[in-house]
């Protein structure tokens, strides 16, 4: 069993929650999975934090899945954004990896209508062993030797703290672990806390609308 390398991909699959048989978080999960790219980037070493904003440093786009070599692009071709700002400027980012992880058969998609008329596309998971092995490696990273975390995990454990996924985590568990979560939290750079404004930007403008 292989499992996903990018954190878009490894993101995407733990917001699916097997005992509901859906994906949750959905309001958030464009935000959550640019954040997640934007890290990617950033352990990779092609991307840097230059004065609050990432800035491209060369490199090749090779391995990474479609939404981080998109973002590596973009912030290339682009004018300086803040972290927030990359993390919300645009939507559809969901589908991107979720096509990406159709056409590499980790995930299945039944398009249907709803009424006859609404689109709906419906996502199972074909090998629920990958999401229990991802879980697994969280679990690790919040309870092993912090010497032998992955810095991989590390960071994929701040992201699903800053992106409250309770699939993953429960908040009684982000609170438990509140100490251990900080301590691998600079593995994900400036992301987490620009992933967490970018939430609560939303949040405070779906409450306006």
């Amino acid at each position: 069993m292989d499992l996903p390398v990018n954190l878009p991909e490894k993101l995407y699959l733990l917001a699916y929650d097997p005992q509901r048989g859906r994906l949750t978080h959905t309001n958030n999960l464009d935000l959550v999975l640019r954040a997640a790219a934007l890290t990617e980037l950033l352990r990779r070493g092609l991307i840097r934090d230059d004065g609050r904003h990432p800035a491209a440093v060369g490199g090749t786009a090779d391995g990474l899945d479609p939404l981080s070599a998109a973002l590596l692009e973009q912030i290339s071709q682009g004018r300086r954004r803040s972290w927030k700002s990359w993390i919300g400027r645009q939507r559809m980012s969901a589908r991107v990896v979720r096509d990406g992880l159709a056409a590499a058969g980790r995930i299945r998609v039944e398009e249907h209508r709803v009424l006859g008329l609404f689109p709906v596309a419906r996502v199972t998971l074909p090998e629920p062993r990958v999401r229990k092995a991802l879980t697994e490696s969280i679990t690790s990273a919040l309870s092993g030797p912090l010497s032998r975390v992955d810095p991989a995990d590390a960071a994929l454990v701040a992201l699903v703290d800053a992106a409250r996924l309770g699939s993953v985590l429960t908040w009684r568990q982000r609170r438990e672990f509140r100490t251990r979560i900080d301590k691998l939290a600079p593995a994900a750079g400036p992301v987490p806390r620009a992933l967490r404004r970018a939430i609560n930007a939303q949040s405070a403008d779906g409450g306006a609308g």
